[in-house]
């Protein structure tokens, strides 16, 4: 049984393992790693530790479809929507930029819900917190080493976190990265921001008339979203949930700041656009170091193979855009080179 491991279990990696278990003529053992302590990688939603129901997205907000995608892609959206995992976006955000034809879609039970479901497609055997830190060559298979617990070979291998994560690995693969893969991945850049959850007790009232706004005033803040409204549930047992995203030059000028000063400076912020929001009752901060690609890597459709027998090969966002289109796209494009090997 072929043993294939994908590295990320964010939108890329997650589609990535069930398309290879659709498409496989004969039985793979599938494992997915992820260095985060759950799934989603981007597309994360965060929990109330007081109240597990109470979520809020930390990375992507809303899912924009364009009709080229419609078409393209529209066996990946008639799924999500029939089993309720999208649904599309009727409540207001406003400042949003509406382009004829587009389709946006929200995912009524939290975004990383989209991730699970291709997670729970895919069967694979899931681990978090496993961070890989070199990758060697040894007898026609992949040594994979992580920071903790043992060394584990694999047939196939694909890696889908961000390029300047690829680039930081070591062993074997520092040298099999010819010359012109290693320019196109340093190529490959992202912007910085941080997100701030915010979660508040049942009953709380949070009077705007909108579900999420984009803010063009404020050096700190870029877009606000009550995560409830956009996702049309409103209760009265769960309190509701904002987030908060900050602009990408504050991200960038606070990056390497404590989560605790960054927390406080936006709050002091929120302050002016939101004036007199009563407390929250918990918080998550989030820092973004690899948010949105700002250029993809060049002359990749979509993943770039870095050595054949065995496979070797990265995918992700870097290689197309940073969206779901983008994620698919990718992931279309890994099983299309590794469809001859499984």
């Amino acid at each position: 049984m072929a043993r294939v491991l994908i590295v990320g279990a964010g939108l890329t990696g997650s589609l990535c393992a069930a398309l290879l278990r659709k498409a496989a003529a004969r039985p793979l053992h599938l494992a997915v790693w992820d260095k985060a302590g759950d799934s989603g990688g981007r597309m994360t939603t965060a929990s109330s530790p007081h109240n597990l129901q109470s979520t809020v997205d930390l990375g992507a907000q809303y899912i924009t479809c364009t009709p080229h995608y419609a078409k393209k892609h529209q066996s990946f959206y008639d799924e999500l929507l029939a089993r309720g995992v999208l649904k599309p976006l009727t409540s207001p955000i406003e400042g949003m930029v509406i382009k004829e034809g587009d389709c946006n879609f929200m995912a009524p039970h939290g975004v990383s819900s989209i991730i699970n479901h291709y997670l729970k497609e895919s069967g694979a055997a899931i681990y978090f917190r496993q961070c890989v830190t070199q990758i060697n060559l040894r007898n026609d298979k992949w040594e994979v080493l992580r920071e903790t617990g043992s060394p584990e070979q694999f047939d196939i291998v694909v890696l889908t976190m961000p390029a300047p994560q690829i680039l930081q690995l070591q062993g074997d693969i520092v040298n099999l990265i010819s010359e012109c893969q290693r320019q196109q991945l340093e190529s490959v850049s992202y912007s910085s921001r941080y997100a701030l959850g915010l979660f508040y007790e049942a009953g709380t009232k949070i009077d705007v008339p909108w579900a999420g706004q984009y803010i063009t005033s404020n050096p700190c803040i870029r877009f606000i979203s009550i995560d409830n409204k956009k996702r049309n549930i409103e209760s009265s047992e769960i309190g509701p949930s904002l987030v908060i995203h900050t602009t990408v030059p504050f991200g960038v000028t606070y990056l390497e700041h404590s989560t605790e000063d960054v927390q406080e400076l936006i709050f002091q912020q929120l302050e002016n656009i939101l004036p007199g929001l009563p407390q929250p009752v918990a918080t998550k901060c989030q820092k973004w170091r690899h948010s949105q690609v700002t250029n993809a890597a060049a002359n990749s459709p979509g993943q770039m193979t870095l050595h054949l027998k065995p496979f070797l090969v990265c995918g992700g966002d870097g290689f197309t855009q940073s969206n779901f289109d983008g994620c698919v796209t990718s992931a279309l494009c890994v099983l299309e080179a590794l469809k001859n090997y499984i």
